[in-house]
């Protein structure tokens, strides 16, 4: 099985009803983008990249506005992002909601989100696994307002990037010095957002993990054995399971979690005769198989809940723990597959 994910773009409603705000009616922008004028009706639409990018051009040339994607993520209420991205404004502080967009984005769209810390600096670049050419502006805008507008209503403040660069000319209007309040570079080689570094640290004030555990798939139900049993290698897996659709987790955010000492848990983890490694392969065989037991669930998704980089890293650890593929696994256990989307 290949690493790279299908060429597959998902719109949801939400898109288009902000489309509709706009004063553009979407059969008006499908009809500019050359695509099917009922693509916006029955649900979430699935595109190619390419026309992906058709529709943000479309938009582009419609609305005839430079500041428009800032305008779409302003004007857009926290509580319309779908489930997925909503969790990242109750993630613990500025850095795990990063990561939980860029883990999450890939469910949506096959593009990647690179989130480089280096010295006082944290870069963020996107690659479109299949773009034949460059993202429309709207739509990088939108991908960097987005991530300073979690930022700044996840800390109640506003905070500013160290410099935003975009690859295209500088525009006759600058409209985004103003919004992201710091040096825009235009005619770069890159599009790229930087970020302060020690902004990542800030606390999200509304850090909420209940409201995780019900906003992540099927996880809720998991996280009760917290609850339920007391012993720390069961503790440290029900909060490994809450944390691995961040990334993959370390042992010190997980006594922060717990309330103890990284040396404590580590004594403790001892004590019970394992390792924070072997834990960390039985939440995931676990979580794993609870996942994999609801047929809606895609192998992608799943793969991508459990903190890996990709649904073929994801296969060759399942075989290893199961001596099957995912999808036998649920034929084998009476839970057959998930539909696949075309």
């Amino acid at each position: 099985m290949s690493g790279m994910p299908p060429d597959r773009c998902k719109v949801p409603q939400a898109f288009w009803r902000a489309v509709d705000a706009l004063g553009l009616p979407p059969p008006a922008l499908l009809r500019q983008a050359r695509l099917p004028a009922t693509l916006h009706l029955g649900g979430q639409s699935l595109v190619t990249t390419a026309q992906y990018f058709a529709l943000w051009r479309a938009l582009e040339t419609l609305a005839g506005d430079p500041a428009l994607g800032i305008r779409l993520v302003e004007g857009a209420a926290t509580a319309a992002h779908p489930p997925s991205s909503l969790a990242a404004f109750y993630a613990r502080d500025y850095r795990d909601g990063l990561h939980r967009i860029a883990r999450f984005k890939r469910l949506c769209t096959p593009e990647q989100f690179h989130i480089v810390e280096e010295a006082e600096d944290c870069t963020v670049t996107v690659a479109w696994l299949h773009a034949d050419e460059p993202e429309p502006a709207v739509a990088t805008d939108v991908a960097f307002a987005t991530l300073v507008e979690l930022g700044r209503r996840g800390t109640g403040q506003r905070l500013t990037p160290r410099r935003v660069e975009f690859m295209r000319p500088a525009p006759t209007e600058d409209v985004h010095a103003g919004y992201f309040g710091c040096t825009i570079r235009y005619g770069a080689a890159r599009n790229a957002l930087i970020l302060k570094r020690a902004d990542l640290d800030r606390p999200f004030p509304g850090h909420n993990p209940e409201l995780l555990d019900m906003l992540t798939p099927a996880l809720a139900s998991a996280l009760g054995e917290l609850q339920a049993r007391s012993s720390t290698r069961e503790q440290v897996k029900v909060v490994l399971k809450r944390s691995l659709a961040s990334g993959r987790p370390e042992l010190s955010d997980l006594a922060r979690e717990l309330g103890m000492s990284e040396r404590t848990l580590q004594r403790r983890i001892t004590d019970e005769g394992t390792t924070f490694r072997e834990l960390l392969v039985e939440a995931r065989q676990e979580l794993g198989r609870q996942l994999l037991a609801d047929p809606s669930a895609e192998i992608d998704e799943v793969a991508c809940l459990l903190g890996y980089q990709d649904a073929s890293s994801f296969y060759r650890a399942f075989r290893d723990w199961e001596g099957v593929t995912p999808n036998q696994w649920r034929e084998r256990n009476g839970h057959g597959t998930a539909p696949s989307v075309h």
